[in-house]
């Protein structure tokens, strides 16, 4: 624990417009929570979590009152047993079909809808009264993902499973469905994570170089295929996303730049840049 509170505040310091979510997947009774909140948040220092729905609103009310972080709740998952449970039909009549009608402007078919989609009409209609929520939609199922989109409007969505988990499809194809489906109102809403695509994308010493050269080559791919959704919005050029040394890739803030000499990542201070892993000042 102690060592990841250390990356955290390491991230924090070197990048700190970057937001950590902690994908812990937490939730228990109102008390527990309570402590699992204190760690998250108040030890570890964390942006938003991960949280899973199946306890209800009252017991995870100790994560949604934090109206300062996201609370990322499970809807769809990415793994290939998601729908065991996920794709069961909730049975809805009387005033809790009308409701839920009026909400999403439409009527239900059969009086039934899926469980994955009561829990997004639950999140955007109820929990969300801090505008601090998020769902977990997995980019496996471009299908659902558009649903859960429709249903929840602008709500921020964060997508795994691009990249090794469909590791047979062709990764252009996976962006193409994934933003084609995900994107919100304004062409954005979405973030979309690639783990062991990046991680693992060399097994050599030069594993930050190819870790940096897939986020790079990801981030271009997914703004490729929201340029025509967002118009005139600005899109990040890959230049300014810079290595972390021994890290991860991030965005260059306002007021850092990539090192002319080795690539990683530059932080102003009140005497110029100066570079994080080789010590160059500009």
């Amino acid at each position: 624990m102690a060592t990841l509170q250390g990356l955290i505040a390491y991230i924090n310091l070197i990048a700190p417009e970057v937001p950590v979510i902690l994908d812990a997947k937490r939730a228990d009774i109102g008390n527990t929570n309570a402590g699992y909140v204190e760690m998250a948040f108040d030890y570890l220092q964390a942006d938003a979590v991960t949280v899973h729905p199946y306890l209800g609103a009252e017991a995870l009310e100790p994560f949604l009152a934090r109206a300062d972080k996201g609370i990322i709740v499970l809807c769809r998952t990415s793994n290939p047993g998601a729908g065991e449970f996920q794709d069961l039909r909730i049975p809805l009549s009387g005033s809790r079909l009308r409701e839920v009608e009026r909400y999403l402007n439409r009527e239900i078919p059969e009086g039934s809808m899926p469980f994955y989609q009561y829990v997004a009409y639950s999140i955007a209609s109820g929990w969300n009264t801090n505008g601090n929520c998020a769902l977990v939609v997995g980019a496996t199922y471009p299908d659902e993902l558009r649903e859960v989109r429709q249903i929840v409007g602008d709500m921020p969505i964060l997508i795994p499973g691009v990249g090794f988990q469909q590791r047979d499809v062709p990764l252009e194809t996976q962006v193409d469905q994934v933003v084609s489906a995900g994107k919100d109102s304004r062409g954005m809403g979405m973030i979309i994570n690639s783990s062991r695509g990046i991680i693992f994308a060399s097994s050599g010493a030069d594993f930050a170089e190819a870790a940096r050269a897939k986020t790079i080559e990801l981030h271009d791919m997914i703004n490729r295929y929201r340029t025509e959704e967002i118009g005139t919005q600005k899109i990040i050029p890959a230049d300014k996303i810079v290595r972390i040394h021994g890290g991860p890739s991030v965005v260059l803030a306002e007021n850092s730049r990539s090192c002319f000499e080795c690539g990683t990542l530059m932080i102003l201070d009140n005497v110029g840049y100066k570079c994080l892993n080789c010590g160059a000042t500009v």
